[in-house]
């Protein structure tokens, strides 16, 4: 995918994202921006070649959830 794109495809489910941290952790957005830009997920997300951008945010924000309660990350297969 183009660099281009595939930036503006981050600038689309980010937000998503961070606004599912919001919603379900009850924190501002700042806090919840911070936590998502720190985390292993999004780390992995801004990696093109890893095609997480593939997932939906409600998915990625699930990856992000068990990563911040266990520490782990399980990929949904396919």
């Amino acid at each position: 995918m183009e660099q281009l794109k595939f930036e503006a495809m981050l600038v689309l489910i980010v937000p998503m994202v961070i606004g599912l941290i919001v919603q379900n952790y009850g924190v501002d957005e700042v806090t919840a921006t911070r936590d998502f830009y720190e985390s292993t997920v999004y780390s992995l997300l801004e990696q093109e070649n890893t095609k997480l951008w593939h997932l939906s945010p409600l998915t990625l924000f699930h990856l992000y959830d068990e990563e911040r309660k266990t520490g782990n990350i399980t990929f949904p297969e396919g």
